[in-house]
This record gives structure tokens, C-alpha cells and sequence, in this order.
């Protein structure tokens, strides 16, 4: 079992799974005489997200999670909109995330509360890292002396300092014994103790010459007799500062608003600055909340030959150059023959570039060969610009076969969006990967999840579309 598998009761501990079984409750109470169905027929819960942040990873400037799907044990939900009261259950407060990308986890990330923007449900809260086990320290063994360690005869030996038989103290009296134990712990009395019957200080009191009366207070003791190690109570800045203003501690009004110096106490939820609109810089990554541990499964996959992983780029860079109509520029022909006979042939013109280009390679199950995700645009202003996205999976010859393509450009893009690749994610949770897309267009956006398989690339669910503001350049 993975570090998941350890980190499973924090889920369970969310309300999540709560708020499934109270909603359950309630269904079966619409119901006269139907009988309470058995906590063994609650579905297991398991909401897929995308949080969104700018900054480094772990330590994010602003973040926001959007809420995909949720998946209730026979079909995927919208969780922008499942069960909502009126945010959705996915973003119910103190719900926990774990973020992964590939596949790993990489945080977490705490529910603090939700909001709408532009009629999109999303979450705020913070990161936090993962747990970590705490090393334990190895306890070094006491070695008595005249103990032999290879010596399997048990043997009883009396601690150092130990009382005498007849029960007198051997450092009272005037016997000899043994040296006492430097890290046996040792009774000191406090100096400036009163000791003896006879104080050699004096008693004072209310009628004593040089006294004065006090209150029920004792006084506190001079520094030369105070222990070092004796807490000190000291007396807080508001109260100094009440009794500055000449107002009695006892007769303050306890709902009177009072203005503090300094940060805030931290008494607010720790919430991230929220992510607005889609910065060039924003970063993404699943989120991952369930009821269930599950093992981890990373999607990355593992050539044979590593060479075969250039090889394959190479080919799906020509098909995707072929889809932007991206033509080589001809070769140029040279004006006088060559009469040397070991001249170098006029070196091919460089293809045009793909701009933005991205490739990723899963295994999106165990023993399911390469999955491959391509996609680039054409170097053009905004408005001209052409978007492609290839999934593809290796031939029998060693050729990828397009088993997706997406093609689109600056005109169409609310009618075909352009798909952006998030990552792999198990959303049904059967240990088989899905690919997460955004599909962003020119004002709206959606997520859609694909499963490969046989070689098909199916759409198995699709968000609702949500208005956004798409940033130029973008």
C-alpha cells in the first residue's frame, strides 16, 4: 500500500462523504414505509477537480479549484452543480484534495469556502504539504558496568546511587558509596527557600517601621533569590494600555470594540489570494477527493528503446504540420554545378516551427503501451493563429496512428474549442487512466475527459460551458 493508503482517514474525516449520507436520509424520507437503506449500499464518492494557481508550486501566489465531475459509483456527475446547497458538495467546506501530476502526489489542498465567478462554481482554500512520516530515533542502550553484552545469563545490578539496605541515605551519611549517576535527575531546593526553623530575615508587617500595606498579592522576590527557570507572569499590552486610559480592568465593557496593533491574530480561514480570469502564467494540476484509499499509479510510460520516443515525436510533428497546412519552404536549387567530387549536398530547409508544442507520453494502464498527446499552434498574430491536438497510440510498423484531431483556429474557436491537455487522471476509480482536456474557446471554456481504449479515443463526460474572459495572447 502506497503513502496513500496512510493519509486515507483524512478523507473519510471530510464532509464529502457526510453530506452523500445525509442527501441519502433524505431521498429515503420521501418515501413513506421504505425501509433505511444499509451503510453498505451508500455509494462511495469520488470528486475529480483542476486547481488552478499562479506562483511556485507549493507555495502559490493566488489558486482557485474548479470542480469537474464526481463520480457516485455508476455515472459521472457535474460537480459544478451535484448536489448543490447551494455550492456544490465538491466544494463543501473542509473537504481535502490531494494533487497530483503523473499520477503522484504532489500536496494538498484544504476547502476553506466557495464562490461563483462568472456563474462558475470554484473553491478557495490553501495548500498544504504532504504528511511525512517522523523518523524515529533509536534509543542508545544503557551499559551497566561489568556487563558483558555477549553474556546471555541474566544478571541484576543495583542503579548507581541507590539507597543502602537499611534504608539510610548514603550521601547523608558518613558510609562511602558509590559515585552518584551524572544524568540521574537530582531534587535541588530553590535558593531563597525558607530552610531552618529561624529566618534570619525578619518578618514584616503592616505596623513594622519602613512597611507598607499591600494587597493580597505577595510581593515578588528580589533578583538576587529569584530561580532563572520559575515562569514570570507578565502583564499584557491591552491591559497596560486600559489602565493608561484610567479605566478599572473590572468595569470594561467585554463588547467594546478594540483596535490592536500588529497583523491579524489568525482567527480568519487561511485562504489564498483567489486567481482571477486566465493569467498566461496560470499553472493546473488534478485534484483528487475520495472516500477510499487507492494505490498510486503513475501514467508515465516507459519505451523499450529510448530512441523510439524521438522517433514518434518526429512523426506526429509532421502530421500535426500537415493539419496547420504548414508547408516546408522547396529546396534551393544551386545556380553552378559543383565540379569538386566530394562536395556536401545543400543540407534540407528547417521545417516551420510549431509554437507552444507539448508532448506527453502515458500509460494509461498496466501493459496498455504508449499513449501519445500532441499539441502545438502556428507562429501568427492572435487573430490568424491555428491550434492543433493529436492522440495517437504506435502501429504495428512502428508508426503512430492518429486515433484523435483536433484542429481549429482564431475564428472558430467558441464553435470547435482548442483542447488543452491537463493531465491523466483515474476518475472512475478502476486503476485505468483518463485524459483530463480544457477545451477553451474565445469567451468560454469546459473540461471533457477522454478514455482510450481499443483503439478509440472516446468522450465519456463534458462540463457544463461557463463564460470567461480570455486574456490576449492567450
Amino acid at each position: 500500500m502506497s503513502s496513500r493508503a496512510s493519509k486515507a482517514s483524512f478523507i473519510r474525516q471530510t464532509s464529502l462523504a457526510a453530506a452523500m449520507l445525509l442527501a441519502a436520509t433524505a431521498a429515503c424520507a420521501q418515501y413513506p414505509g421504505q425501509v433505511t437503506k444499509k451503510s453498505k449500499d451508500t455509494p462511495d464518492l469520488r470528486a475529480i477537480g483542476v486547481l488552478e494557481w499562479t506562483g511556485d508550486e507549493g507555495k502559490p501566489k493566488t489558486s482557485r479549484l474548479v470542480p469537474i465531475t464526481v463520480y457516485d459509483g455508476q455515472a459521472l456527475q457535474d460537480g459544478n452543480v451535484y448536489l448543490a446547497r447551494p455550492e456544490p458538495l465538491a466544494l463543501a467546506a473542509e473537504v481535502e484534495y490531494e494533487l497530483e501530476q503523473n499520477g503522484m502526489p504532489i500536496g494538498l489542498y484544504d476547502i476553506k469556502h466557495a464562490g461563483q465567478e462568472q456563474g462558475l462554481w470554484v473553491g478557495y482554500g490553501a495548500w498544504k504539504p504532504l504528511p511525512s512520516a517522523k523518523a524515529t530515533t533509536a534509543r542508545k542502550p544503557v551499559v551497566d558496568e561489568g556487563f558483558d553484552p555477549n553474556d546471555d545469563k541474566p544478571v541484576l545490578h543495583r542503579k548507581h546511587g541507590s539507597d543502602s539496605g537499611n534504608g539510610s541515605d548514603s550521601g547523608s551519611s558518613g558510609q562511602s558509596g558509590p559515585a552518584p549517576d551524572p544524568d540521574r535527575p537530582t531534587l535541588h531546593k530553590k535558593s531563597g527557600s525558607d530552610s531552618s526553623t529561624a529566618s534570619t530575615t525578619p518578618a514584616s508587617g503592616p505596623d513594622q517601621p519602613g512597611s507598607q500595606k499591600s494587597d493580597s498579592t505577595p510581593a515578588p522576590a528580589s533578583a538576587g533569590n529569584s530561580d532563572p527557570d520559575r515562569p514570570v507572569l507578565h502583564k499584557s499590552t491591552q491591559a497596560s494600555a486600559d489602565s493608561s486610559d484610567g479605566e478599572h480592568l473590572g468595569s470594561t465593557d467585554p463588547d467594546r470594540p478594540r483596535l490592536l496593533r500588529g497583523k491579524p491574530t489568525g482567527n480568519g480561514p487561511d485562504v489564498l489570494p483567489s486567481l482571477m480570469g486566465l493569467p498566461a502564467d496560470m499553472q493546473q494540476a488534478v485534484a483528487i477527493s475520495d472516500a477510499k484509499s487507492h494505490p498510486e499509479h503513475p501514467w508515465s510510460y516507459t519505451w523499450a528503446n529510448p530512441e523510439d520516443e524521438g522517433k514518434m515525436k518526429e512523426a506526429m510533428e509532421v502530421i500535426a504540420r500537415q493539419a496547420l497546412g504548414l508547408k516546408a519552404p522547396p529546396a534551393a536549387t544551386p545556380r553552378h554545378t559543383s565540379t569538386k567530387p566530394h562536395a556536401k549536398p545543400t543540407p534540407p530547409p528547417a521545417p516551420p516551427p510549431l509554437v507552444d508544442e507539448r508532448f506527453r507520453v502515458f500509460e494509461l494502464a498496466y501493459g496498455s503501451g504508449a499513449t501519445m498527446v500532441l499539441s502545438a499552434r502556428t507562429d501568427a498574430p492572435l487573430a490568424e493563429r491555428k491550434y492543433v491536438t493529436l492522440i495517437a497510440q504506435p502501429d504495428l510498423y512502428g508508426n503512430p496512428l492518429v486515433l484523435l484531431k483536433n484542429v481549429t483556429d482564431a475564428s472558430r474557436l467558441d464553435d470547435i474549442p482548442r483542447m488543452r491537455l491537463v493531465d491523466a487522471v483515474d476518475a472512475l476509480a478502476d486503476n485505468r487512466g483518463e485524459l483530463l482536456f480544457e477545451l477553451r474557446g474565445t469567451t468560454q471554456r469546459q473540461f471533457a475527459l477522454y478514455r482510450v481504449l481499443r483503439g478509440t479515443a472516446e468522450k465519456i463526460f463534458v462540463t457544463g460551458g461557463v463564460e470567461v474572459g480570455i486574456a490576449p495572447g492567450e
